[in-house]
């Protein structure tokens, strides 16, 4: 697990080529998409999220299609240099973001991260300013796995997460914590919902979708 981390800071060869011919699926997959629709985006944590498969297994009936747009292993800046592929060329009604908790893992400093999240927000308000921006608040982890990995404790994350509140909230966008029930009863991700402490299984998926639904419609 080590190992793996120290390749995802250096930005491994086949992450970045993974991380771009996602992108340009996106691309592609923009110019059918249709505008006005509800997006979700982020890093790996929303990447997996199988949100547009459980909008059709369940009958969301939310009159609207959920685009996932997350790429694993990017951090603020990748979002907010790939803004267009990633949010503003679908048009979307809704945004819902999960970005930021590898600018943590991969030692960003506080001033950059914080700095591209406002960035981000001031973008999305100004070239889409009838869209509703959701700012989701970090999962927790399961320390005992991710500490051997990196600083993503749910210490540092809560505290990120804290201050990105403070920016949403500056923006005049909403800031959700979706997280209930996906903890045990020390404050870690639950061991049956993770696979490896920081990720999870789709049944963690459903806690959070559950607990998204009011946003959603």
């Amino acid at each position: 697990m080590k190992d793996e981390s120290k390749k995802l800071t250096r930005l491994d060869p086949k992450i970045k080529n993974f991380q771009e011919g996602l992108l340009k699926k996106y691309r592609e997959a923009n110019q059918k998409a249709q505008k006005g629709q509800i997006v979700f985006v982020g890093s790996s944590l929303m990447e997996i999220f199988p949100i547009e498969k459980m909008q059709e297994e369940h009958d969301l009936k939310l009159g609207k299609i959920i685009y996932n747009r997350g790429i694993r292993a990017t951090t603020t800046k990748y979002l907010l240099e790939n803004m267009n592929t990633q949010i503003l060329d679908l048009k979307p009604s809704k945004v819902f973001i999960n970005i930021g908790s590898n600018d943590i893992g991969f030692h960003v400093p506080e001033e950059e991260f914080l700095g591209n999240y406002d960035q981000i927000l001031k973008r999305i308000k100004r070239e889409l300013p009838d869209t509703e921006v959701f700012v989701m608040a970090f999962y927790p982890v399961n320390d005992k796995a991710v500490t051997a990995i990196d600083d993503r404790s749910n210490r540092a994350l809560e505290e990120a997460s804290s201050k990105i509140k403070q920016l949403t909230l500056k923006n005049g966008y909403q800031y959700i914590n979706v997280n209930q029930g996906l903890t045990d009863k020390n404050g870690l991700l639950r061991d049956d919902l993770t696979f490896d402490g920081t990720h999870m299984y789709p049944k963690g998926y459903e806690i959070v979708l559950k607990n998204m639904m009011k946003y959603l419609k």
